[in-house]
């Protein structure tokens, strides 16, 4: 029963030498037109002589003399420091029809870059992105056994929670160098679902039952330390308006969509960004800590939840800084209406390029604030309106937003879309 209700993949990648290092891999599948489409993207230590090597690799994004992102080709995990060799990434797959959406799962939506780092002395938390297409419950754990993984030691220098955040705290020099990280990210649904398979077998799913499972591997590696942890001085902090983590961003196919990312450091230069993302995403660079991200979707990923994920990097020296690890996550067509109330707020925007009829681009952000302050609404209401306004737009929202204080005492944001006609 189990085989017809789950279909395993499995890279089981063992290998006695190979010129290319591995870095990780995180695989994906979501449905669309009742079609299961698996997202393979696979990372290496270098991309010399890779086109010729694997396929899938006509989206080739790299750090020059670290790693490289591409599609498949056979390989070892690069040198670690929890002795990881063979590379084993088991995703399971889900294929019956859900009794609550009607149609089969999607896995979880993530992505991450190849190689994250902090320094050894600061603080860093890894938020991985969790965006599940079905608004199933997202959970992280550890790879525990094969086909997951082959050795499966865990990084002695993170630690993981279930809402999938990996914490990093500072430890000494000893603790330096590449660690390689082996996750497990599943999907639960929210209450109790029938899993209807083709040949009209039935089984449950409750609140306590993964539905999907899909691996996220990558390599932490802990830098010698910095002369400050201080965002903004050595790593580098972002800017508005730069999209927050988890933002989701709706747009309509064969509209280019531009994502502007700033960063700012004021002790280290600001060399490049680093991202993560669909099949010809494009990076533009207009000066030291302005970026663009610039996407087009076609008519085949109409319907469709891409992630995308980005570090800005600073050197001094040979010392290498990365900003804390970011991703959006961009829905393809389905745009929603423009006013969402409470904590949740949607900001439209307007892509830089234009055609007929207007481009319907919006994003949206949950955002969780708490404003104190020792005046009272009778008396001080504008004050008080006009203080969230200016935090919201500090933290990118547009300037032409009306915010407006319920009587349940929560905040309501609206902006007019632009007319689709």
């Amino acid at each position: 029963m189990l085989l017809s209700v789950l279909l395993l993949l499995v890279l089981l990648l063992l290998v006695s030498h190979a010129e290319v290092g591995y870095n990780g891999a995180v695989l994906t599948y979501s449905t669309k037109d009742v079609q299961v489409m698996h997202r393979y993207k696979l990372s290496y230590s270098s991309c010399e002589g890779l086109e010729s090597r694997c396929t899938g690799c006509s989206n080739i994004e790299e750090s020059r003399g670290e790693w490289c992102l591409g599609g498949w080709y056979t390989g070892i995990w690069i040198d670690n420091r929890n002795s990881i060799s063979s590379v084993s990434a088991g995703m399971f797959v889900e294929v019956g029809n859900r009794s609550d959406i009607n149609k089969p799962n999607s896995s979880p939506q993530t992505s991450i870059l190849p190689v994250v780092r902090g320094p050894l002395n600061c603080q860093r938390n890894i938020s991985l992105l969790t965006f599940d297409p079905d608004g199933d419950k997202v959970i992280c754990r550890y790879a525990s056994s094969p086909p997951e993984c082959d050795t499966c030691t865990p990084p002695s220098v993170l630690s993981l929670s279930s809402s999938c955040m990996l914490s990093f705290s500072p430890t000494d020099s000893s603790s330096e160098g590449p660690y390689a990280v082996q996750l497990m990210m599943e999907d639960f649904p929210r209450e109790t679902i029938t899993l209807i398979q083709n040949d009209g077998s039935t089984s449950l799913r409750n609140t306590n039952s993964a539905i999907s499972k899909i691996p996220v591997q990558f390599v932490f590696k802990v830098d010698p330390a910095a002369p400050s942890c201080t965002e903004g001085e050595y790593l580098p902090r972002f800017l508005p308006p730069t999209p927050e983590h988890g933002a989701q961003i709706f747009n309509d196919v064969y509209q280019t969509l531009e994502i502007p990312i700033r960063a700012e450091t004021s002790q280290s230069v600001i060399t490049e960004l680093l991202f993560s993302g669909p099949i010809n995403v494009v990076k533009i660079s207009s000066g030291s800590g302005h970026f663009t991200l610039r996407w087009t979707p076609s008519g085949n990923e109409n319907d469709e939840s891409h992630p995308i994920c980005f570090v800005v990097q600073a050197n001094v020296s040979s010392s290498v800084y990365q900003s804390v690890h970011r991703c959006v996550v961009v829905t393809v067509g389905n745009i929603p209406g423009p006013t969402v109330t409470s904590s949740t707020v949607v900001a439209p925007t307007t892509p830089l390029t234009t055609s007929n009829p207007p481009p319907r681009t919006s994003y949206l952000s949950v955002l969780k604030l708490k404003i104190s302050t020792t005046l009272s609404l009778k008396g001080n209401h504008e004050i008080i309106l006009k203080a969230i306004k200016d935090e919201l737009i500090r933290r990118g929202l547009h300037p032409d937003i009306k915010v407006y204080l319920r009587s349940d005492g929560s905040v309501e944001v609206k902006k007019q879309l632009p007319p689709s006609g």
